[in-house]
């Protein structure tokens, strides 16, 4: 008899086969190679359609990458529960091995957990280290030489590492419920969907026209260099100007542009006294009427070496191959829980989105949260004022109203309450902000206060939010001392203050994502091939991008009604500005 659909299916992948458990039973079954493993999966994926379990789908989808039927794809999985995804749910940080997973689910400490080779000298009271054919030891530990590999040696094993896989993923959802509340066990299934699409995102990459990037490069930095020579001549080409313009340092040499200390003085020099040299403050002052050349030279040189040394020749070799973008892909962050990825991809120039282009045959659909974190924050406070507005498109408009400011001073208030910010025009807007959404503010000042005294916070979805440290400072350390710990402490709490909706915007918008990435799988019309923060980015074929474009908004529609249910907050209207086009960068225009 088959098992019900969405039964849990434990698997993993070892050189000779896949182990499998379902609760009932474990085995083995021989699949020589990543291709007859892929259709192993996909068979039991169409018989039994079930929630996968494993520890990691890295470790078994990413090794099977270009074997799925679906391009450089995996086997599409629908369902699963990725054990490492749910222990950084659960635990907060980066540690997500099946050590530290299955000492967090046992209720243990991941720091007593055996290491290879150590001794068992019985500190348990005697008790004995049990059957060593069992991958977990009578303490609840998995035995290290199981972590290590050995789990791999036999089928037999290998079932058996399967079954231990379960065993976690119960225990996992027990301490879910338990630490977050029932509702977290359905933030644990969008998290390991996530985890899925990062192994999809990886194999497949992003569509990149290598040509277009390298003439959009050039229009800044001019023509690119092909060897270190090549490379030298450019970069004193680029400095030569705002060298000139800067005037020589205080020994008579040309300043290090690359050095923020001499460029500061060089600037004192021309008569600019700065803070500092960081890149939103030069680039603010360098719109206003009047700026001096050297300020708007200074600006234009720092947007020129970004290009040419992050996004120039060496860029392109190491991440562009097969006409694809190619980055290592996180489904959750150290902190919040984002979406990250290497490469650079998560801060693609403007410059070169021109050469994100869809394939002959296919088109992007570009779509984009709008003001999703004051929505977020909307459900997450219940503040019902605030899900009110956010019924609008603009949601800065009724805001804008009840504070009785312009749309431009609502929209800082809004987002100063987010990001604990308390001086200029944003804290004189607070306490209409406290009146008008008393829960909402409420809640975020309650964030900050448990983060300045060093308590971790939980996002609405029930992840664990790890608040860092900072050491105590004694009185006698003297003022300065003192006021930098303070600053610290005040950090920590605009910390928490954001996280905990940041966080739960992360986790909306994995939701969102695996709905839309289910979609596509099933009428095989295109693939999700970039998670932007609150942006995705589909390639889908040419006749399909229509009707991809306004399931998006249904999936949106869908997906955070479902979430906000779960949750316990208000329905809040989300909403998504949506684009069909052939380039990247005609979606941003």
């Amino acid at each position: 008899m088959s098992a019900a659909p969405g039964a849990l299916l434990a698997v993993v992948r070892g050189p000779a086969g896949l182990g499998l458990a379902d609760g009932e039973r474990a085995w083995a079954v021989p699949a020589a190679g990543p291709a007859a493993a892929a259709r192993v999966l996909a068979d039991l994926e169409r018989e039994r359609s079930p929630r996968w379990v494993w520890w990691s789908a890295r470790e078994v989808l990413g090794p099977l990458a270009g074997h799925g039927g679906r391009d450089d794809r995996p086997p599409h999985l629908a369902r699963a529960w990725d054990v490492a995804a749910v222990h950084r749910l659960v635990a907060g940080g980066g540690d997500d091995g099946p050590a530290a997973a299955r000492a967090v689910a046992c209720g243990l400490a991941p720091s007593a957990a055996p290491s290879p080779g150590q001794l068992d000298l019985g500190g348990d009271g005697g008790v004995p280290d049990g059957d060593g054919d069992d991958p977990v030891r009578p303490d609840g530990h998995l035995r290290p030489e199981w972590v290590d590999g050995s789990w791999a040696d036999t089928p037999g094993r290998a079932a058996r590492w399967a079954a231990a896989a379960l065993g976690t993923a119960g225990l996992q959802r027990e301490r879910l419920v338990a630490t977050a509340g029932e509702h977290a066990v359905v933030t644990a299934w969008s998290e390991s969907a996530a985890a899925v699409l990062a192994v999809e995102l990886e194999a497949s990459g992003v569509p990149f026209d290598v040509a277009a990037a390298r003439r959009a490069v050039e229009a800044v930095v001019g023509p690119l260099p092909e060897d270190e020579a090549g490379a030298a001549r450019s970069r004193a080409a680029r400095d030569a100007p705002l060298q000139r313009l800067l005037g020589p340092g205080p020994t008579g040499a040309p300043v290090d542009l690359r050095s923020p200390a001499q460029v500061l003085d060089a600037l004192a020099r021309a008569g600019l006294d700065l803070p500092d040299t960081r890149s939103w403050r030069l680039e603010r002052l360098a719109e206003e009427p009047g700026a001096p050349a050297v300020l708007r030279s200074l600006v234009a040189w720092r947007q020129a070496e970004r290009l040419a040394v992050a996004h120039g020749p060496r860029w392109l070799a190491e991440h562009v191959a097969g006409g694809r973008l190619r980055a290592a892909w996180s489904a959750s962050d150290g902190g919040a829980g984002r979406m990250t990825a290497s490469a650079g991809v998560h801060s693609i120039p403007r410059e070169l989105r021109d050469a994100v282009r869809a394939e002959p045959g296919h088109l992007l659909v570009r779509a984009d949260l709008g003001q999703v974190e004051p929505r977020v924050l909307a459900v997450v406070s219940g503040d019902p004022a605030l899900a009110r507005d956010a019924a609008e498109d603009d949601l800065y408009a009724p805001v804008a109203a009840r504070l009785r400011v312009a749309r431009d001073v609502a929209k800082v208030a809004v987002l100063a309450a987010m990001y604990g910010q308390t001086s200029g025009a944003a804290g004189a807007t607070m306490a209409a902000m406290e009146r008008s959404y008393p829960r909402a503010v409420a809640m975020l000042v309650d964030a900050a206060r448990r983060g300045a005294a060093g308590e971790d916070v939980r996002t609405a979805g029930g992840r664990l939010v790890r608040v860092p440290a900072v050491e105590e400072v004694p009185v006698e350390a003297g003022p300065a001392a003192l006021e930098r710990y303070r600053a610290r402490l005040a950090g920590r709490g605009r910390f928490a203050r954001n996280a905990v909706v940041q966080g739960s915007a992360a986790e909306l918008f994995k939701a969102w994502a695996a709905t839309v990435r289910a979609r596509l799988a099933a009428d095989g019309s295109g693939a999700v091939v970039l998670c932007l923060h609150d942006e995705l980015l589909l390639h889908v074929r040419e006749e399909d991008a229509d009707a991809v474009a306004a399931g998006v908004v249904a999936d949106l529609g869908t997906s955070a009604a479902r979430w906000c249910r779960a949750v316990g907050g208000p329905p809040v209207r989300f909403t998504a500005d949506v684009a069909v086009v052939d380039r990247w960068s005609r979606a941003k225009g």
